[in-house]
Parts: structure tokens; C-alpha cells; sequence
């Protein structure tokens, strides 16, 4: 498998892959077929994006002869642990909270899911910091986030 954490999958091409992780092995009539149900994509879409999907090393290729099988070459797990750490990165660390709340409030969560949350936030409890740093600046600077609580 290639190391998820170098490619970078856009939303549409998020759909393909799921589908590509469901199925672990499709062919380009399946895939094809199942994008134009679910999406109402065209032929022409679906091979634009299963291409570069390919490119990207996301895909790969199973065989010279058609009907062609394509099956995923990154692990869904990494891939949405990288797009989330990605999104994490790009926002100020001092709203990463407020930010898993609003996640974990908008999603259906098992009961294992909760157990399992609750045990790693307790372990991460043990060593937080009263605050974490603003990362906005380069000096740190905690104003500029103090002045977006207005934004509510």
C-alpha cells in the first residue's frame, strides 16, 4: 500500500474511493455504472476521476486485459486520518476543540466509539496544558483568535 499521507483525495474523488475501499476490487463498468446511479455522473466524469485517482497512487490497476479491475492502493483508515489531521493543521489549534466537539455532536456514535473516546481523552487529560497556544502567528499571539469569538 502507498503512504496515505501523501495523497491528497478531493471531495469528488473522496466518492469514487469509497466505494473503491466497499467493494476492495471494482472494474471501470461497475464503477461507471454505480457513479451514474448514486451521482447521475457521466461515463466521461467517473473515468476523469478514477485517472486521477490513478496518477495520485490512490488506485491502481490490476491487470493488462479489460474488463480492467482497478482496487484501492492506500487503506481507507489512513486516508481519513490524513485528510483529518490535513484539516486540523490548516485551523487555529486553539479552536481543535470546539471543532472535535461540533464533529462528535454531528455523528451517530457507537457505544464502543464512546468508550474508546472517553479512554483516550482521559489519557490526554493527564498531561494537557491549562491552554493551548494559538498557532495564527508567528509570535504566538492569542488576540487574533480572542477577537473571532464575536464570530458566533
Amino acid at each position: 500500500m502507498i503512504d496515505a499521507k501523501n495523497v491528497t483525495i478531493s471531495d469528488s474523488e473522496w466518492t469514487v474511493m469509497r466505494v473503491i475501499w466497499t467493494l476492495h476490487q471494482v472494474t471501470s463498468r461497475q464503477l461507471i455504472d454505480m457513479m451514474h446511479e448514486t451521482q447521475g455522473w457521466s461515463d466521461s466524469t467517473t473515468k476523469t476521476l478514477l485517472a486521477r485517482l490513478i496518477k495520485k497512487e490512490a488506485v491502481k490497476q490490476i491487470g493488462e486485459h479489460r474488463p480492467f479491475v482497478f482496487e484501492p492502493a492506500v487503506t481507507e483508515k489512513e486516508s481519513m486520518a490524513t485528510a483529518a489531521i490535513d484539516l486540523f493543521d490548516r485551523m487555529c489549534a486553539m479552536r481543535a476543540g470546539e471543532t472535535i466537539e461540533q464533529v462528535i455532536n454531528s455523528r451517530e456514535l457507537s457505544k464502543d466509539d464512546i468508550k474508546q473516546l472517553q479512554e483516550l481523552l482521559a489519557a490526554k487529560a493527564a498531561t494537557a496544558p491549562e491552554m493551548v497556544e494559538c498557532n495564527c502567528l508567528p509570535d504566538g499571539n492569542s488576540d487574533c483568535c480572542e477577537v473571532n469569538d464575536n464570530e458566533e
